[in-house]
């Protein structure tokens, strides 16, 4: 077994989520998941075939977004493995509706952070172990850092 790990490319000003489903008409099923959100958010998403011709399955509202996500889940190249990548919105906006899609079996992280996929490889395919996502802790936090993370989530419009 040979274990890799693969970087996942992102625009500046989007979010990747990466997960793992089972069955062909995923595509199909995560797109609608996701226009459902609103006229708002551009998104690309391919899908990993692991049957029949192995193609890697695409779909979306954006042909760049939808280029990324293909180039990078051909890069995971694990079978039934999937990748949105997101403009103008954010994973939890999409996250619960994602999960709903019966084909989905997980949802290994979403985000804006740097992010590495740990595949490995086998005589029968490839598989991801897990996700390298963003950075280790720089320390913990502080009252003044708690104020700041509180009025942030406030801003944006996430707390009241």
């Amino acid at each position: 077994m040979e274990l890799t790990a693969v970087a996942i490319e992102r625009p500046e000003d989007g979010n990747v989520i990466l997960g793992q489903a089972h069955f062909i008409k995923t595509v199909e099923d995560l797109h609608e998941a996701l226009a459902l959100v609103g006229p708002h958010l551009r998104f690309g998403l391919a899908f990993c075939e692991a049957s029949g011709p192995c193609l890697i399955r695409t779909s979306g509202n954006d042909a760049e977004l939808t280029a990324l996500a293909a180039r990078n889940a051909g890069a995971v190249g694990a079978g039934h493995s999937f990748v949105i990548v997101l403009r103008g919105g954010f994973p939890i906006s999409v996250l619960n509706a994602l999960k709903q899609v019966p084909e989905v079996c997980t949802v290994f992280c979403a985000g804006a952070n740097p992010l590495e996929v740990i595949v490995a490889e086998t005589g029968l395919g490839r598989a991801v172990l897990g996700v390298v996502d963003g950075r280790p802790p720089a320390g913990l936090e502080t009252g003044e850092a708690a104020e700041e993370r509180a009025a942030l989530l406030r801003r944006l419009g996430y707390k009241l």
